[in-house]
Order: C-alpha cells, then sequence, then structure tokens
C-alpha cells in the first residue's frame, strides 16, 4: 500500500469499477489523487495538493506528529503551483480563462498568486489589483530572505502611459502587502533576484524584430550585458547562477551548439560553460535560488547532474532504493535532508514518497491515482523503427494488460506541440485507453523537441507530410512484427496531435479506421493569423517554419489544412473541443464541423463548456476520455 491514510480520507472519493474491466475509466481519467507535493524549508511539515476527481484541497500535515494543519482553500479553481514561503506561509498560483481586462487580444488564461497563512488559516491575493496594475501575475513567484525574513518576488504588469510594462513587486508575507520595486520597459519579458533578495537583472525581448538583451542591475542604473538579434533561436534567460550573484542564459554558438553561460554585475570570474543537452533545466537550491544542477530527460533516462559531489552521491543512493523505477525529484527542504520524489513505477505506477536523510528512512505519501491498483496498469515500452526515409523514430508502445502481443487493435495517438516529445513512465490517457483493451502507440516523429536537435529541425517544412508519415511508419512497423492488425487502426490526438489525427482522415489515408481530434487546429491560415495576433512576428516566424509557408498568403496553408480538405475524409470523425480554449479556439473545430456536413461526411462535435486548452478539470478529462472511447469501440471494436 503506497499511500497516506490520512490524505485519502480527507480528499479522495472511491470509484467503484464496472465487471467488465479491472478499474473504470474515471480512475484514469479524472484528476489525479496528488497533483503535487512540497516538503517546507525546515522539513517540518508538507503541503500536498489533493482532489476527490475533481475538486482540490491543499492539505499540510505535520510530517513530527502527523497533525493536519491545513485543509481546504481551493475546491472548483485550476491549481498551477503551490509552494512554502517561510513555514508559515503558502503560495499558490491559480488560473482561469476569462477577458477580464481592457486590453488587446485580452481573452486568455489569466494566472493570479494568492498567499495563504498557515497560522491564521486566510488566502489573500499577491497583488492586488489597481488602476495603474493588473492583479494577475506572470511567471511562477519565488521566495527570497530580504533582510533576514522570507519575502515573495512576483512578476506583474503596471500601466505607463497607456502601456504594460511586466515589473517586479515584493511581498510582505506578515503584512500581505505588495510594493512595486522595479518597472520594465514595454520589451521586459523576464527578471532575476539575487539570493539576497535584490533586483540583479532584466530580460529584453522585441517580438516583432528579434532583438533580445541582458541588463545587469549597476548601482541605480542598468546596463546591457550581452544582446543579440535573429528571427528565431535567440538566446534567452535562465535566472540565477550558481554562486547567487551571477545570471545564468542560454545561448547557441557559431555552429548552433547550445550552452548556459553565465554573467555578472561586478565583472568577477565565471565559471565554465555548461554544454545543454536537448530541454535542460536547472536545479535549485531552496530559498536562496542558486543553481546547484540540473537535469534532463535524455532520451529514455533521467539524469540529475549536482555540482557539489555529496549532493550527486544523495541522490543516486535515493534512485538506488527504487530500482527498476522511474525518480523524480520534487523539492526539498533548505538544508536539503528531507527529499520529495516521484517513484514511477512500471507495475503499481506513479506514486509520491519523502526520504529523511537522517533517519535513513522513506515513507509513501500517496499514489498519483489511487484507484488505480497494479492489476489497472498496462505495460509500457520504447519503441525503435525507422521512417520511410530511413530517419531513426523512437516512442513508446503501451499493451493492454494481459492481452498477447499478436494482432491487437490499436490507437495512435500522437503528441501536441509539435515541438514537444512523449515521455517514459505512465500516462493516464494512453493507459485509459489500453485498459479498454487497445494498443497506443505514441510516437516521437521528426519536429518533436528534446530528443536532439536533428530531429527537432527534420521537422521544419514537414508539417502535414512526413511528421504525419513518421506516424502511418510506426503502424506499419507494428504490423512487420504482427502485434497489431492494421485493418483496426484509429488515430486519437490533441492539439498538434488533434491536427495530425484530422490529417489521417484527410491527408495520409488509407491506415486509419476512424480519428478523433481533441483541440486540434483544422485550418492553418486562420490559426496562424490568430496566433500571430497573441504572439507577434516571432509566432509568425515559428509556424512558417514547421509548416514550409512564406508568409500568411501562401497556398500551401490551405494545402495542408483538414477544413479545407474535408470532401476528401473517408473515416468518422470526432470532435471535441472546449469554448475556453484560448491556444486553439473552439472556431477551428467549428470550422471542421462545418466543412464534413457541408461535404456529407459522418462525424460528430463535442463542445466542451468550461474546458480549456490542457483539460484542467476533472469532468471535461473524463468526458474526453468516455466520449474518446465510446467513438473508437464503436467504428473500432476492441474484439474479445
Amino acid at each position: 500500500m503506497r499511500f497516506l491514510s490520512v490524505l485519502i480520507t480527507l480528499a479522495v472519493a472511491c470509484f467503484c469499477a464496472p465487471a467488465a474491466w479491472a478499474a473504470a475509466l474515471s480512475a484514469y481519467g479524472k484528476l489525479p489523487s496528488i497533483e503535487q507535493a512540497e516538503v517546507s524549508p525546515s522539513g517540518h511539515a508538507v503541503a500536498v495538493v489533493v482532489t476527490n476527481g475533481e475538486q482540490r484541497n491543499i492539505v499540510v500535515k505535520d510530517l513530527a506528529s502527523g497533525a493536519v494543519l491545513l485543509n481546504g482553500f481551493v475546491g472548483d479553481h485550476k491549481v498551477r503551483n503551490v509552494q512554502w514561503a517561510g513555514d508559515q506561509h503558502l503560495v499558490l498560483v491559480s488560473s482561469t480563462t476569462t477577458t477580464a481586462f481592457s486590453i488587446q487580444n485580452g481573452r486568455r488564461e489569466w494566472y493570479f498568486g494568492s498567499l495563504i497563512d498557515l497560522k491564521a488559516k486566510k488566502m489573500r491575493p499577491l497583488i492586488r489589483p489597481t488602476e495603474s496594475s493588473l492583479g494577475a501575475i506572470f511567471d511562477t513567484p519565488i521566495v527570497r530572505i530580504y533582510k533576514g525574513e522570507p519575502h515573495v518576488f512576483v512578476q506583474g504588469v503596471v500601466f505607463v502611459d497607456s502601456h504594460g510594462r511586466l515589473s517586479l513587486f515584493r511581498v510582505d508575507l506578515d503584512q500581505g502587502s505588495s510594493r512595486l520595486i522595479e518597472t520594465g520597459s514595454v520589451d521586459t519579458v523576464d527578471w532575476v533576484v539575487d539570493s539576497e533578495g535584490r533586483p540583479l537583472a532584466q530580460e529584453l525581448f522585441q517580438r516583432n524584430t528579434g532583438a533580445w538583451s541582458i541588463r545587469l542591475r549597476s548601482g541605480f542604473t542598468w546596463r546591457e550585458a550581452v544582446s543579440a538579434k535573429g528571427p528565431l533561436d535567440t538566446p534567452h534567460l535562465i535566472g540565477l547562477g550558481r554562486d547567487g550573484a551571477s545570471v545564468m542564459y542560454a545561448a547557441p554558438d557559431a555552429e548552433r551548439r547550445w550552452s548556459w553561460r553565465e554573467l555578472r554585475a561586478d565583472g568577477g570570474a565565471l565559471g565554465e560553460p555548461i554544454p545543454i543537452l536537448d530541454d535542460q533545466g536547472p536545479l535549485r537550491a531552496a530559498v536562496d535560488g542558486r543553481m546547484i544542477g540540473h537535469y534532463v530527460l535524455a532520451g529514455d533516462e533521467d539524469r540529475y547532474v549536482f555540482f557539489d559531489p555529496a549532493d550527486e552521491r544523495v541522490w543516486k543512493a535515493i534512485v538506488a532504493a527504487y530500482p527498476g523505477q522511474r525518480v523524480r525529484l520534487e523539492s526539498w527542504s533548505t538544508d536539503r535532508k528531507k527529499i520529495v520524489v516521484l517513484v514511477d513505477s512500471q507495475e503499481e505506477g506513479p506514486a509520491y514518497a519523502i526520504v529523511d536523510l537522517n533517519t535513513r528512512k522513506a515513507s509513501w505519501l500517496g499514489a498519483e491515482y489511487q484507484q488505480l491498483k497494479a492489476a489497472d496498469i498496462s505495460p509500457r515500452t520504447p519503441v525503435r523503427f525507422k521512417a520511410a526515409d530511413g530517419l531513426q523514430l523512437s516512442g513508446y508502445l503501451t499493451l493492454p494488460k494481459g492481452k498477447t502481443a499478436k494482432n491487437l487493435p490499436l490507437i495512435v495517438f500522437p503528441h501536441g506541440g509539435p515541438a514537444s516529445r512523449d515521455t517514459p513512465g505512465f500516462d493516464w490517457w494512453a493507459q485509459g485507453m489500453a485498459s479498454r483493451g487497445y494498443a497506443v502507440l505514441q510516437v516521437n516523429f521528426r519536429g518533436s523537441d528534446g530528443l536532439g536537435h536533428r530531429l527537432l529541425e527534420a521537422g521544419h517544412g514537414e508539417w502535414g507530410r512526413k511528421m504525419q508519415t513518421d506516424l502511418s511508419d510506426g503502424v506499419r512497423h507494428l504490423a512487420a512484427q504482427r502485434t497489431i492488425d492494421p485493418k483496426r487502426v484509429c488515430i486519437v490526438g490533441a492539439s498538434y496531435g488533434g491536427y495530425a489525427a484530422l490529417a489521417g482522415a484527410t491527408i495520409d489515408q488509407g491506415v486509419y479506421r476512424c480519428a478523433v481530434s481533441v483541440a486540434g487546429v483544422t485550418d492553418l491560415r486562420r490559426q496562424v493569423a490568430y496566433s500571430t495576433t497573441r504572439g507577434g512576428g516571432v509566432t509568425q516566424r515559428y509556424w512558417n517554419r514547421f509548416i514550409g509557408a512564406e508568409g500568411r498568403g501562401d497556398d500551401i496553408l490551405d494545402r495542408y489544412s483538414p477544413a479545407k480538405l474535408a470532401q476528401k475524409a473517408d473515416i468518422p470523425i470526432l470532435l471535441i473541443h472546449g469554448k475556453d480554449d484560448t491556444v486553439v479556439p473552439l472556431e477551428q473545430s467549428k470550422a471542421m464541423s462545418e466543412a464534413l456536413t457541408k461535404a456529407g461526411k459522418p462525424h460528430e462535435l463535442v463542445v466542451q463548456k468550461g474546458a480549456d486548452h490542457w483539460l484542467s478539470k476533472g469532468d471535461t478529462r473524463l468526458q474526453t476520455l468516455e466520449a474518446t472511447m465510446a467513438f473508437v469501440e464503436k467504428h473500432n471494436p476492441p474484439g474479445p
């Protein structure tokens, strides 16, 4: 049993499984039982975001006495992050889709920060809206010890001459008041605060020209320390460096090899650049924010590198304690003696544990999906094959539990992005589909990120072309091995994966029996125009790179738009889209539905009230999974 009974008693309801399957789809499709676990700076308590599948609660538990210090405060809110600010306060970040502010393109996902006082059991906003500033926040709040006390630093927008400027606020925890300490320029996109709570650097970027720079604090003024200009692939700020007084940023060399580099405001000696491997991220010390290492998912392997050999030894010992399982660092105390990890077992699924280095013991906090047992977890293995042009591809194959891997029905499940990737370990959506008797193939097709620049760049100009046939090449690979029945294949995807599902019905035909598109792009010209109004010229250039278009007027945009090819659709199509989607608007699925109706093609459209692009709510997540499986089972029955 890998769960903490007090958390389950407080927040997790029981769902009964039907006789036909080991677990109900709700066990996979609703929100996880535990979404996040954060240990306090002193290590005395742990804060856990728990759910009953639909509503979220924050539970704070004293680790020594077992007393519950807090239970509540969230409910229907979309929680994006919870972190400690000292031992007596929590910072909650949530979001909502709204048009609350009278600004251009104002309807979007807005993020808000709240401060929770554990003693008073009260919550108040980090930044209160005024006539000159928004109440929304930008980027994750950070905590620093300023003048001997923990303070929260948060980025928000203030208006100067009717123009919004990303600025820096400092929040006093005891008073709950925020103070504007730095006002950015019209091009400021990020801030860095040093280990002692002083503004250290700001990053600037002009979206239409691609001009980029970092300014460092020099007395009472700011000086430009480094700059670059380019339409894409510009350098970017990483954050605080290795000693708490430097800034780390990522930049390419003349041969386009990327590395992390440091800058110091005082001009002191810098450490050696750190080569970047794929989507490398920093590891930071609690409270002061110094970079103490870095992490990357290299292929199928989680790699943690610590600058301090003692930290390195500790982490290796923790990983060794869970052989054959994926172990990810979630949080740690200031002294790094109490560490929360997420342990993903192929047999039992993911669960949170807390490791106490003082007692040399570990205890389970809870399973991420409490209603799933070992019998409900389908095996998931890496798969590798070559595309038709010889490009080496990889991905993951989830096989239905207890089924022989021979002549199985298949669901191809491409990821979104497209500059993203599928990863090893538990995937709730893939597991839910496999539980109904289907093999599930997830391909890291060309254009995927995090697996080397060669694979990413191979996707440029291949949207709807080789990016699409990489998926059907995966089907042919499994068919050649007789793992799947090539006559019983459907394709399901969300966002870019939704586009790929529709392209499987209109472009790369003859492979699939049905297609399910969740929040998919259907009209490239309209989507590029929509995205450009919100992201500027850099967004236009991003789309042009992947699609291979010269501009918004290029005919290629229509040539690879499923909504323009509806008359070619040769299989039934299910469209699912949320009304609150501000990334790919609902109009995309409506345009596809109208085109299919005009062409007399079989399809269904499900519009989800209150659903955003990320399926952040339990009811819409479950509705998506249930509607998907009902449609797939109708048009591609799993058989005995």
